[in-house]
């Protein structure tokens, strides 16, 4: 027996309703019919995928494995089937009913789904999260992911040698993370050289923000102390705890107690792009998911007062031309 996406829902039903009989109930089958459906099935793929008594169906070690990968195939069958059956009717081309996006961090990607999700709310989303740019966009190349929505320093998009096509959501000048009654908090924005003594912390990831950040404190005539790299939780800690400053967006909200800055003059900016194959299904949507990504970055840059008042303060034709969205 060649196992089908049929069987694939029968082992879904039983581990979603922990019995074969709600099972049964829940597929419009008798359960001696679908009792022996499943022999069926185990037999084929070599052993038992539920462990059966009077307490229900528990699944197996092969049963846990062959519901991964049926939760994967079953939504992904039927968004190939809602699509298909939307093209043939003649729908709308140009909007996808499936998006699976990849982000680095920072609140757009939720923002993003948020507002995704009110205007078709009948899509299915799915994220994926890394620190990688080259994660994402391998992801992106192989069909595993439709978007990626990455960061890179203020004056480079990611590489061609990715094969995306990418589109800059906003640019904005980085920001210090440091405690509320740092000497530094009470100004608008800080001056890089003031810093000089300190020890940094900033987030991992694969791009050349160390060397931007090296070569922006050298302009500023000094060498870094000393800078750490951890995941965001631990950077706030670190930061918190008096042991670092830490680099971080506009966009990132501080928990209690910490406060964010620009540097003056924006020595180091940061560019949000989005990227997507440009030979997909999803750069056919990709416009509108534009719209829904610069409108999100908008509403969270709105939320840093502080950011928005610095940035306000700026000459429009000067030192801020390069913070607008692209």
């Amino acid at each position: 027996m060649n196992l089908e996406l049929r069987h694939l829902k029968v082992v879904c039903a039983i581990a979603e309703t922990g019995s074969v009989t709600k099972a049964a109930s829940q597929l419009g089958l008798a359960q001696p019919a679908l009792t022996a459906q499943l022999q069926r099935i185990e037999r084929t793929l070599g052993g038992p995928l539920f462990d059966r008594d009077r307490r229900g169906a528990r699944p197996t070690a092969l049963g846990e494995l062959v519901l991964s990968r049926a939760r994967v195939l079953l939504p992904a069958m039927k968004g190939l089937q809602d699509e298909a059956a939307r093209l043939a009717a003649g729908g709308d081309h140009d909007t996808m009913t499936r998006y699976r996006i990849g982000a680095i961090g920072g609140p757009v990607v939720a923002h993003l789904v948020h507002r995704l999700s009110g205007a078709q709310p009948e899509a299915q989303i799915s994220t994926h999260a890394s620190y990688y740019i080259s994660e994402l966009a391998g992801m992106v190349l192989a069909g595993k992911l439709d978007y990626a929505q990455v960061g890179v320093c203020g004056d480079a998009l990611p590489s061609a040698e990715y094969g995306l096509v990418w589109q800059t959501i906003g640019v904005d000048a980085v920001c210090v993370l440091m405690p509320d009654d740092h000497p530094q908090a009470k100004n608008l924005s800080v001056d890089l050289a003031e810093l000089a003594e300190e020890q940094w912390v900033a987030s991992a990831g694969d791009g050349c923000f160390g060397d931007c950040f090296a070569a922006a404190c050298a302009r500023a005539g000094f060498a870094p102390r000393r800078v750490l790299e951890s995941d965001v939780r631990n950077c706030v800690d670190m930061v918190e705890l008096g042991l670092a400053i830490g680099l971080c967006q506009p966009t990132f909200r501080p928990p209690a107690g910490l406060t964010s800055r620009p540097l003056r003059g924006a020595p180091l900016r940061w560019r949000l792009v989005l990227g997507w194959h440009p030979e997909s299904v999803a750069s056919r949507s990709a416009p509108k998911l534009m719209e829904h990504a610069q409108e999100a970055y908008q509403e969270i840059l709105a939320r840093n007062e502080h950011y928005t008042q610095w940035v306000q303060s700026q000459t429009m034709g000067g030192s801020n031309s390069h913070l607008a969205a692209a």
